[in-house]
């Protein structure tokens, strides 16, 4: 019989768009003892999980709490919840994750409409706002941090817009929730969805979701129609709507399960729960504008200390993603034995990108936990010797001494 090893991964430094590094206190939570789902320990977690939640999305939403499994889950019970067949979606496509908005639309039997910008920038709100007019979608659909090509859109206009005229705005906040702003409710955003895996230093295994009492009424009415199909056993319609495709990220079923009726969908992931809540107390304990604040303040390092390399960075700089920075990998530069080797001599994991940017840019990112000094310099005097031992002998001044001086203008 084959006989396996302890379990002893290695200890890394994590500078990915996600998952980063956990904060201790979250993985502590997560050896605690399991409690029973109905348990009413266990149900008053639940209740303060979701309050800790309106905190973050900044938000009185009712409906807001997360959806067991990793982000795409939650983007897919937001859409396939309310994205009805023949409904139309208006999807602004700026990078990868976009074109994941467009995929699921498309299973869900939308018809889609698409908005495309060269990867590297946004969309003027202004753009998003005339198609809005003239394609008058049930939904539009858009990622707010882009981390496949680093780049933040704004959203405040296209929510009124989208307000005004009486259509769902879907957001995909994976990337930025807890880390730099997000206003929901001033915002005027219908449906958002989070994740744990990135700003809020969470293991990967969650999708923090809220929507608002417009969103609600869609769902419900597809609930009445499934409640049809339950009686008649063939398919009914009423008043248009059609029943949501899936069981398990039905979010009708889901909020029974998180209201005080608590009726039963799935058995809740315990363990995560407890992560959940443990990260979010952090969060809320670091209080939201100096977590914002600390996100910024180590970007600036990180940006001080490449460009004091030489090294450029992609895209364009009037809407940088805070939490993600792309850099141009240099001519003559195999990145890929970049990532390599910083991640076996320093135990440092970078990320390379996507589609038309893979081998093309490498992306660091400051997240959550992740997000330190320490980190931000070590990374740099890494990278520095990295790029030495690739024959990039004429690389500027020192990164290192450049973040450190920028830290120094900030304290």
């Amino acid at each position: 019989m084959k006989i396996y090893k302890d379990l002893s991964p290695s200890p890394r430094i994590i500078m990915t768009p996600g998952p980063v590094e956990v904060d201790p206190r979250v993985l502590r939570a997560m050896s605690y003892p399991i409690l029973g789902q109905f348990d009413p320990e266990f149900t008053g977690l639940m209740n303060e999980s979701m309050e800790m939640l309106r905190d973050i999305f900044e938000t009185n939403n009712q409906w807001t709490y997360p959806v067991d499994g990793t982000s795409r889950s939650g983007i897919e019970a937001v859409l396939t919840s309310l994205i009805e067949h023949g409904d139309k979606v208006l999807i602004p496509i700026f990078g990868r994750f976009g074109y994941l908005l467009q995929e699921i639309a498309e299973r869900c039997l939308a018809e889609v409409v698409t908005l495309e910008k060269e990867w590297g920038s946004v969309f003027d709100p202004e753009e998003i706002i005339r198609a809005i007019h003239r394609e008058k979608p049930a939904i539009v659909a858009i990622v707010h941090g882009e981390t496949s090509t680093g780049r933040l859109q704004p959203l405040r206009e296209i929510g009124n817009a989208c307000r005004e005229l009486d259509i769902l705005l879907v957001v995909d906040a994976v990337a930025t929730l807890s880390g730099i702003p997000l206003k929901v409710d001033s915002w005027m955003l219908d449906a958002v969805i989070g994740g744990t895996q990135k700003c809020l230093s969470i293991p990967p295994g969650m999708a923090p979701i809220t929507y608002n009492e417009r969103a609600e009424r869609k769902i419900q009415q597809r609930k009445k129609v499934e409640r049809g199909l339950l009686v008649s056993g063939s398919p009914v319609s009423i008043g248009g709507h059609k029943s949501i495709q899936s069981n398990y990220l039905d979010l009708s079923q889901l909020q029974d399960y998180w209201s005080p009726a608590r009726l039963n969908h799935h058995t809740e992931m315990t363990s995560m729960l407890y992560a959940l809540r443990e990260g979010m107390r952090i969060v809320l304990e670091e209080g939201l504008p100096a977590r914002f604040d600390r996100h910024l303040e180590h970007e600036r390092a990180l940006v001080a200390g490449l460009e004091a390399m030489g090294l450029t960075l992609f895209g364009d700089s009037s809407c940088k993603l805070p939490v993600v920075t792309c850099i141009n990998i240099p001519d003559g530069i195999d990145g890929e034995s970049v990532r390599s080797m910083l991640l076996q001599q320093f135990g440092i994991e970078i990320a390379s990108s996507f589609g038309p940017l893979k081998g093309k840019i490498w992306r660091i990112g400051t997240m959550g936990y992740s997000c330190s000094k320490r980190n931000v310099l070590l990374t740099l005097g890494a990278l520095e010797a990295v790029l030495k031992r690739h024959g990039l002998s004429d690389l500027g001044g020192d990164g290192v001494q450049a973040a450190m001086d920028q830290y120094a203008i900030v304290n």
